[in-house]
């Protein structure tokens, strides 16, 4: 069981495992903290792929003082040699006194291990039930990761942002701009923490993006792969993700049998051609490139595919306090096959929460929890 002082400490793991949200894929983003009768002894986070794992970190700093100690840790305890020792033989050693978890690792080769591993040992460990609110949070801070061993593709998130009577744009395409300067600051941060940005041939040559997650603090290690479901090659060699390939990798998925001319012509630019034969093949391309999240910013017909096809796992909408008056402009979906004829049948949320961005309203929607 725990008390509202593990509460406390485990909030704080949380927050210690954000400090990894850009860097630490395709692991996952871990937070940890030692303390001796409620006293903070070490912190510790996992960076990135081969640096120490955030117990390990802590264990460092703790010294002499983990021995008795409660370590507080948002992800089970690995057992398995990988790039770095196992965690639970580094608790083991420490002689901690009792270990406290988020939320168990979900990969096949991991899951269940590290735990059992130290109650062999002899530990004390309490795992936090899978319902409370700050084990809910573990699992959606990771929830690429999750999807990734769980479903076998990347984690896909679309955003839009929409006038209040639900209009994406004009109906002559034109979306610039809906939202406000705060919300779109806040996408560019969005974008630094995928894998992949994703947009459809539509966004690319109406809106000629660049895809890129600029003006953020700290500035960007990497940028994510810019992905443009594209069916028949059409992205031209002027466009802003042509033009833009040397600051950052970009991806183009065809249909199988695209006009050749056409793909040789994007490739001159630098940008990689894939054939696929729908989307769930192209995320299944990501998945073996150790992509795990995607943030969707195409227009209604993608997230509408995306929906139909059972692919997409979050929403983010922007409302902003216009109108446009237009029954003729698009909605947030397009064609999704799934369309309900019964409200008593329409599609409820996992869950969802909003608050205001400068003028703009903005609403996180789980249409499924993280496994």
């Amino acid at each position: 069981m725990i008390d509202d002082a593990d509460r406390l400490l485990l909030a704080r793991a949380l927050e210690l495992a954000e400090r990894g949200a850009r860097t630490a894929a395709p692991n996952p983003l871990v937070g940890c903290v030692i303390a001796r009768r409620g006293t903070v002894v070490a912190e510790g986070w996992h960076i990135r792929p081969g640096e120490p794992h955030a117990e390990a970190m802590a264990l460092a700093v703790a010294q002499e003082g983990a021995r008795d100690a409660t370590v507080y840790v948002t992800l089970e305890p690995c057992a398995h040699h990988g790039r770095t020792p196992p965690c639970s033989d580094a608790l083991i050693a420490a002689e901690v006194g009792r270990v406290v978890v988020l939320s168990n690792d979900p990969a096949p080769h991991a899951s269940g291990k590290g735990l059992l591993q130290l109650v062999d040992a002899g530990i004390p460990v309490d795992v936090v039930d899978d319902d409370d609110p700050l084990a809910i949070a573990a699992r959606r801070q990771n929830a690429g990761f999750r999807s990734a061993m769980t479903l076998g593709r990347p984690h896909v998130t679309c955003k839009a942002a929409q006038t209040l009577d639900g209009r994406t744009a004009t109906w002559s395409g034109d979306s610039r701009w809906i939202s406000g300067v705060e919300a779109r600051a806040r996408v560019h941060e969005l974008r630094a923490r995928v894998g992949a940005v994703l947009v459809g041939s539509g966004t690319a040559l109406t809106d000629d993006p660049e895809l890129t997650a600029r003006d953020c603090d700290p500035p960007v290690e990497q940028q994510p792969l810019r992905v443009v479901w594209d069916r028949s090659a059409r992205l031209g060699a002027a466009s802003r993700l042509a033009q833009t390939v040397s600051r950052g990798p970009v991806l183009l998925l065809c249909a199988p049998g695209a006009d050749a001319s056409r793909r040789a012509a994007v490739a001159e630019t630098g940008i990689e051609v894939v054939e696929v034969a729908d989307l769930a093949a192209g995320l299944e391309v990501l998945h073996a490139r150790d992509i795990q999240s995607v943030l969707c910013e195409g227009g209604a017909g993608l997230a509408g595919a995306l929906h139909g096809a059972g692919l997409l796992d979050r929403m983010i909408v922007v409302v902003a306090p216009k109108l446009l008056g237009d029954p003729l402009a698009p909605g947030l979906l397009g064609e999704t096959g799934t369309s309900a004829t019964q409200m008593a049948d329409a599609m409820s949320l996992a869950a969802w929460s909003s608050e205001t961005i400068g003028d703009d309203l903005w609403i996180d929607a789980w249409l499924r929890e993280p496994r």
